[in-house]
Parts: structure tokens; sequence; C-alpha cells
């Protein structure tokens, strides 16, 4: 009877562990469209902000200057 507890106790265990494993797999592999968004931003920004500030920088790259925008 005993042997069936801690072998129902392991089974429980490995079976969190799994779902742990496959619950954090897909996160990172959703965070990746982010991070690939996060790098274009650093490098857009990195370029921009050369010759200006780097409120002006965020702005152009987020496209949320009325400069830019397409009339």
């Amino acid at each position: 009877m005993e042997s069936k507890n801690i072998s129902l106790i392991y089974t429980l265990l490995l079976l969190f562990i799994f779902s742990l494993i496959i619950i954090f797999s897909l996160i990172a592999i959703n965070l990746r469209s982010l991070t690939l968004w996060a790098d274009y931003q650093n490098s857009c920004i990195r370029e921009e902000s050369i010759n200006k500030t780097i409120p002006w920088a965020v702005r152009k790259c987020n496209g949320r200057s009325k400069v830019y925008q397409v009339k």
C-alpha cells in the first residue's frame, strides 16, 4: 500500500515538473517577437539619436511624431 502512495507521489511530481517545463517553454516562444521588436527599437533609437535628442528619436521610432505621419 505504501509503495503505491510513493509511486503516485512521484508520478504527480513528475507530471507537475513536466507541465512547468511546457508552460515556461510556451512563454519563452511567445516572448520571441517582443525580443525582436525591442532589438529593433534599440537600434533605431541609437541611430536616430546621434544628432537629435533621445525623446525625439523615440517618437520617430514609435511612429508617434506628427512630423512622420503620411498625409
